[in-house]
């Protein structure tokens, strides 16, 4: 199949290599184009403008930041859209607020094009394993024709309607089940430390009984190691996920009472100085507010 790949960065980089292992045709574009050569060098094609992916693909992934960057290189001037033709789709990978959601999905419908959802979890090591989850959302024949080449992201895939929008509101949730809990980790290892128990214990206690889902395992070894340092999503990009979960709450009428003490807490993260470590740092703050060195 002919695909192309929007935006090289820690995520996507490595799900346009997997494309290409997989023996598709692959046409790219990143703002630095100096992110692609590894990929030039394996076979893809490297082109200079969205709306050039757009023309020469069956289906076209777009991995941006935010929501400006996703808006601009789909409906900009040279972005998807103005080179996608009715037999292709646009796959926006992208987690966004649900009012950007929108507007992909209208924009597109607008201009009889096809537009899918399908937002991942998991960070740019899982990208690299091809171990994501995948959640997608489209039109049912849509979805049909995407799922193989999901398929090269990770083994899991969730199919969640025929709205666009249900696999961005499914993301935003589950990122939020994140933080949740790494804020319940870091209140438990603080609270347990206090006492004098070394929170690793607690750690084996937690991954050896009925709290070892990768969740725990994953991101409670980087707390109680305090590797907050690594590699993986800083507490911006956290307090931006948390933001637009708050939003569609309101967007659908549904109080959000935990996601306030999330987002307190990654602002107060922000203003001790770590907004660009990994958001495992709020560990920091429990241990702060407790007295902890």
């Amino acid at each position: 199949m002919k695909i192309g790949f929007i935006g090289l960065g820690a995520m996507g980089h490595p799900m346009a290599k997997h494309l290409r292992n997989a023996g598709h045709h692959l046409v790219v574009y990143n703002r630095t184009a100096a992110k692609a050569a590894d990929l030039v060098a394996m076979g893809a094609v490297l082109v200079a403008t969205p709306a050039a992916v757009a023309r020469e693909i069956d289906v076209v992934f777009s991995m941006m930041f935010d929501d400006a960057t996703t808006q601009e290189i789909t409906f900009g001037e040279d972005g998807i859209a103005t080179g996608l033709s009715s037999k292709a789709m646009h796959v926006c990978c992208s987690t966004v607020s649900l009012a950007q959601a929108r507007r992909l999905r209208d924009g597109h419908r607008e201009r009889g094009q096809t537009y899918v959802s399908a937002n991942v979890l998991g960070r740019p090591p899982a990208a690299e394993a091809g171990e994501l989850y995948v959640m997608a959302a489209g039109a049912g024949d849509a979805l049909d024709r995407l799922e193989p080449v999901l398929k090269c992201f990770g083994p899991h895939i969730f199919m969640l309607g025929d709205d666009p929008i249900q696999a961005n509101l499914a993301k935003l949730s589950l990122n939020f089940m994140i933080y949740a809990t790494i804020e319940q980790m870091a209140e438990v290892f603080a609270l347990n430390e206090k006492a004098g128990t070394d929170p690793r214990r607690i750690f084996e206690v937690m991954t050896g009984s009925f709290y070892n889902a990768p969740v725990h395992r994953n991101y409670g070894k980087l707390m109680v190691e305090h590797d907050y340092d690594y590699p993986g999503a800083p507490v911006t990009l956290g307090l931006k996920d948390v933001k637009m979960f708050m939003d569609a709450g309101g967007d659908y009428g549904v109080p959000l009472p935990y996601a306030s003490v999330v987002r307190d807490r990654l602002l107060s993260a922000i203003s001790a100085g770590d907004a660009d470590r990994d958001f495992v740092v709020l560990m920091e703050r429990a241990r702060h507010e407790s007295g902890l060195k």
